[in-house]
């Protein structure tokens, strides 16, 4: 039995948005964000809403202002809108997110793993607590919301799983050890996940993502603008120079219309696959 005092583990979450008595016994197919209320996951989260799915929000932050992100979705889209604060790095926690979803929708659609975090350091020097942290939050985070959206989806005989690798799934970078590392094993989740659910009605893919405009790239490029001792208009060009021939940023807005895309019909097929949106990085 799930814990009710653990803080993602409640089964009479807030609602926000259209759930007329109707509605609720139409329930609506959702869609789970890990990691959504900002950057990557939030876009992803408002093109999935915008398509008309029902949405779980997952992620830290202060109570009002989840609030009020969850009802500005919602009435901008008119869906249905949950949050789950849902600790990552806490099996039993994911586990209660799932069960917040199948309790509030008729079914879990499309899964997206995007919840990450980053830390860079030599190889020799990496500290283990936070090598640890991003191996659960980045890669064994997305083994047990798999494990556990899985049952219900194949007895639906129907479902989308998207993980949010990086370019960091399919190629390194110095002092990224354990970024690198989980996001490859991502990808390698991903195709094993296919395999297992290849035929199945689901499909499970991966997008790798070059250099995204979030509050973890912004840090980075802050902390390359004082090391460099330039400004940070300078210090971004010169990161996108770098790796990423368009000059140009992915932003989440792309990232979210891929993901409604491998939600689609159109994507039955395309099942086991690491989709690099960079900018043309890989290519060089």
């Amino acid at each position: 039995m799930l814990g009710a005092d653990k803080p993602g583990t409640r089964i009479r979450p807030a609602v926000f948005g259209r759930r007329t008595r109707e509605e609720a016994t139409m329930r609506l197919d959702c869609a789970i964000v890990t990691g959504s209320t900002s950057g990557i996951g939030l876009g992803i989260a408002q093109r999935l809403a915008a398509s008309g799915y029902g949405i779980v929000l997952n992620g830290f932050g202060e109570a009002r202002e989840i609030g009020k992100l969850c009802q500005d979705l919602a009435d901008e889209h008119g869906v249905a809108v949950i949050h789950s604060p849902a600790d990552m790095r806490d099996a039993a926690e994911i586990e209660g997110m799932i069960e917040l979803a199948l309790h509030e929708f008729s079914r879990i659609a499309v899964l997206v793993n995007n919840a990450g975090v980053q830390f860079t350091a030599p190889v020799h020097a990496f500290p283990v607590g936070q090598w640890d942290s991003i191996m659960a939050i980045n890669l064994t985070a997305a083994f047990h919301t798999i494990r556990t959206v899985l049952p219900p989806m194949l007895a639906a005989g129907s479902g989308r799983i998207v993980n949010i690798a990086s370019i960091h799934g399919l190629v390194a970078s110095r002092e990224k050890a354990a970024y690198v590392a989980a996001k490859h094993g991502l990808v390698g989740l991903t195709k094993v996940v296919a395999l297992e659910t290849a035929g199945r009605g689901i499909t499970c893919n991966a997008i790798c993502p070059g250099w995204v405009l979030t509050p973890l790239v912004e840090k980075q490029i802050a902390d390359r603008a004082v090391q460099a001792g330039t400004s940070i208009d300078a210090a971004k060009q010169a990161l996108l120079a770098e790796k990423q021939p368009s000059g140009e940023f992915v932003t989440a807005e792309q990232i979210g219309d891929l993901v409604v895309f491998l939600s689609s019909p159109a994507a039955d097929q395309l099942t086991g696959q690491a989709l690099a949106v960079d900018g043309g990085w890989t290519a060089q």
